[in-house]
């Protein structure tokens, strides 16, 4: 076990953040501090018939930050730009950021803005619903929560959460398994989010059509991208879809249900671009981001 007591800043406290945060502070080991825009100072988490309330010490400002031991990213990827102002004052050389967001290019979005920190990509499997501005709700619907590099930055990380819930897993691969995270978000939220329904909708056979498609095209693209998929990746990316609770909710629903900007851009957005890339034409990935954009931009005007 870690013992020596660290400071880990929590840059957005949505969902994913959210959990990180009241996690973290439940297990009582280390400083827990969260950049958020409206203060909080208690944050309640929902597993399943459990509830935990913590007192969250939360900064409103970045002039009130000060270096961090640990900053964890949180943001949607729309938001990773207004995270600047807090990491320029939380990160040093010495800083470790991890970057929990959805997409593949974490480091390459983060680190220019990390003021020389060491910036690493974390994968996110846990289903979060934000049941308010200090509340959250999480299901753990697979093996792991988190999975991270085989290294010891990865396994840094790791050690933060000994003793929580929250279940890290090591991987050597994680090219392929951040673009199979991406290949189910880019199939399960679009289609999701436009219907407007929760994953019951992906029982419907004409939708498993429509899914294994999109699929198809996408599972192309990442191949392309040196992610080592297996020959039958589109019907096991249905099968783990199908595998989830129908009254579950994906991230970019409950964004549109809530009248939020969606996160397009680093889903069916990066497929389109890699596939451009490559020139591999994705037909449906464009469609899906056009009709998105479109839902998206609409809600920022009101």
């Amino acid at each position: 076990m870690t013992t020596q007591p660290l400071t880990i800043a929590i840059v957005g406290l949505g969902s994913i953040g959210g959990i990180a945060a009241a996690t973290l502070a439940a297990s009582g080991r280390h400083r827990v501090v969260a950049c958020v825009r409206q203060p909080v100072t208690q944050f309640t988490l929902e597993r399943g018939a459990e509830e935990t309330k913590v007192a969250l010490t939360s900064l409103t400002d970045p002039a009130q930050a000060t270096p961090a031991d640990w900053v964890f990213v949180c943001t949607k990827t729309p938001g990773t730009a207004s995270t600047a102002p807090w990491l320029a004052r939380l990160c040093t050389p010495a800083t470790k950021v991890a970057v929990l967001q959805n997409g593949i290019d974490h480091v390459a979005r983060v680190a220019p803005m990390a003021n020389g920190a060491t910036v690493m990509p974390v994968i996110v499997y846990t289903n979060a619903e934000r049941l308010g501005p200090d509340r959250v709700r999480m299901r753990q619907v697979g093996e792991h929560d988190y999975v991270v590099a085989d290294d010891a930055l990865g396994r840094a990380y790791a050690a933060l959460f000994e003793g929580t819930p929250l279940r890290v897993h090591f991987s050597d691969d994680l090219v392929t398994l951040l673009w199979r995270k991406l290949l189910m978000n880019a199939t399960a939220n679009p289609i999701s989010a436009l219907t407007m329904q929760r994953q019951i909708v992906f029982r419907r056979p004409d939708v498993q059509k429509l899914c294994l498609d999109v699929l198809a095209e996408s599972v192309a693209v990442g191949r392309a991208e040196g992610a080592r998929l297996a020959p039958d990746e589109d019907q096991r990316i249905l099968t783990q879809l199908l595998g989830y609770s129908p009254e579950l909710g994906t991230s970019m629903y409950f964004d549109r249900m809530a009248g939020r900007p969606l996160e397009i851009e680093a889903l069916n957005g990066a497929i389109v671009a890699a596939g451009e890339r490559h020139g591999i034409a994705t037909p449906l990935n464009r469609a899906l981001l056009t009709m998105l954009k479109a839902v998206s931009d609409a809600t920022e005007k009101k």
